[in-house]
């Protein structure tokens, strides 16, 4: 078997000291809505990886749909992101921000005071979510965004990323992906608008576009992913006529913008529509730039992607739960742990921060 996953390789601007992306997972931890000591020590100890994406960060109140979701909108919240990102480079990581607007998936009660949940149309998803002291409970209705409201929804990405780059994070992911707000407009299902941002391909894609844009002129092209998952259902997303063609477009627009990576996530492993090998093999041939892949990769996957120069990167998401020495596990063969379910998204540290590492 090679060593290309143990190989350096940059994205973008953004080097890597190997070609493994702890890809990114909600965890639950932050109270407050703020990153605190628990999660740099989470994060801390995966700075093995190449390359490191948080979970989903808001840059928005109404954005915050689930319970103990971290933010970055506030002078606190940029100032608490510190600790994780020292951390993280004390380890000789590196760290991207994702940036998640949850849009209409999410509830009422996991909001800050003033808040709303919002999508690209008055849609209700339907499937249930974490309410603390409640329990599970359906997804609330949202309002649709108004031409006002999506030129704000744009600011605050821009905003957001603006603060990730000088709280020191070492770029920004958009998260398009997933059945979250960003996506939600892909979908012509979803999204029923008659104006500029639905309708056809170019209006559909025309929000992930414009924030895209915008972000790297803020931050440089060079430091900002994007993340998608076409043919995803996550969210109460349906399938839909034209997909692959909208993925087409997106990737194209993408590519002219010359940012760091493209991130593509299949939702295959996890019981779900598997990305035709042939889409993948044109998101690459249209994007140009670095592509991460994602979904259930193990080292042998991992290696033949690589090999076949189908990616740059690959993303490992449930084996970096129970395994922050993922990467030494990897190298040399030793089985993996598995993930305690049950506290995958508990507020303390049990199943979080309480696993013990191999020896390298």
């Amino acid at each position: 078997m090679s060593n290309l996953l143990f190989s350096p390789t940059t994205a973008g601007a953004i080097p890597a000291k190997n070609r493994i992306v702890m890809a990114p997972m909600t965890r639950s931890r932050a109270i407050g809505n703020r990153a605190n000591s628990l999660m740099a020590t989470y994060y801390g100890q995966r700075a093995s990886a190449g390359l490191i994406i948080t979970e989903g960060v808001s840059p928005d109140p109404d954005g915050l749909g689930y319970a103990r979701m971290p933010g970055l909108f506030t002078n606190e919240q940029q100032e608490s992101w510190r600790q994780v990102i020292g951390a993280v480079h004390a380890g000789g990581g590196k760290i991207v921000v994702q940036l998640m607007h949850s849009g209409r998936i999410g509830h009422q009660a996991n909001l800050p005071e003033g808040a709303e949940l919002v999508g690209p149309s008055a849609l209700q998803a339907s499937g249930q979510i974490f309410v603390d002291g409640q329990g599970m409970q359906p997804f609330g209705a949202p309002r649709a965004l108004t031409l006002a409201d999506i030129a704000h929804v744009k600011a605050m990405f821009v905003a957001s990323a603006r603060r990730a780059v000088a709280a020191g994070f070492d770029g920004v992911e958009l998260h398009a992906a997933n059945g979250y707000l960003l996506e939600q407009f892909l979908n012509p299902v979803v999204n029923q608008r008659t104006d500029e941002y639905g309708g056809s391909m170019e209006n559909r894609t025309r929000l992930v576009v414009e924030i895209a844009r915008e972000v790297a002129a803020a931050v440089g092209a060079d430091r900002l992913g994007v993340r998608i998952s076409p043919h995803g259902a996550l969210g109460d997303l349906p399938a839909y006529e034209g997909v692959d063609q909208t993925y087409h477009h997106l990737a194209d627009e993408l590519s002219r913008l010359k940012i760091a990576y493209l991130h593509v996530t299949d939702h295959g492993a996890l019981g779900g529509v598997n990305i035709p090998a042939e889409l993948k093999q044109e998101l690459r041939r249209r994007f140009g730039g670095a592509l991460i892949l994602n979904g259930g990769y193990d080292r042998s996957r991992a290696e033949a992607e690589l090999g076949s120069d189908g990616a740059d990167l690959i993303a490992f998401g449930r084996p970096f739960l129970a395994n922050p020495d993922l990467v030494t596990r990897l190298k040399t063969g030793t089985p993996l742990a598995q993930p305690d379910m049950a506290t995958l998204y508990t507020p303390g540290p049990e199943g979080y921060v309480d696993l013990v590492p191999v020896a390298a």
